[in-house]
């Protein structure tokens, strides 16, 4: 016969799974990275790491691992989409440096002439 805290304690742990793979979606849906995830769900979901008889366990990194094997294109395209967001607002960034530098070093003094 099976232990009924055993059976309580496999369900409400496979519940407690299921929950943390809907949050991990919906981290996907806003573009988030696996990083900024984990941070936002710690922070803002209480997802923290449970620790066992084995040590300390991040049921999210395990969670978004197994996502990532089960739909290995999906996130291929989704990190390589992850670092062209990057590097296109690092371009952004560059690029208005620059042209504070240019309005701040000039201080208007590049007008037209008439």
């Amino acid at each position: 016969m099976a232990d009924s805290s055993s059976s309580s304690s496999s369900s409400s742990s496979s519940s407690y799974i299921h929950m943390v793979h809907r949050l991990i979606e919906e981290c996907l849906v806003f573009k988030m990275s696996k990083e900024e995830c984990m941070e936002a769900l710690s922070k803002h979901a209480n997802i923290k790491p449970v620790i066992t008889s084995t040590g300390c366990v991040y049921v999210l990194v395990k969670v978004w691992i197994e996502l990532e094997k089960e739909n290995k294109e999906f996130f291929e395209a989704y990190t390589r989409g992850s670092h062209e967001r990057a590097t296109e607002i690092e371009k952004r960034q560059r690029i208005q440096r620059s042209l504070h530098a240019y309005i701040r070093d000039n201080n208007g003094n590049d007008q037209l002439h008439h």
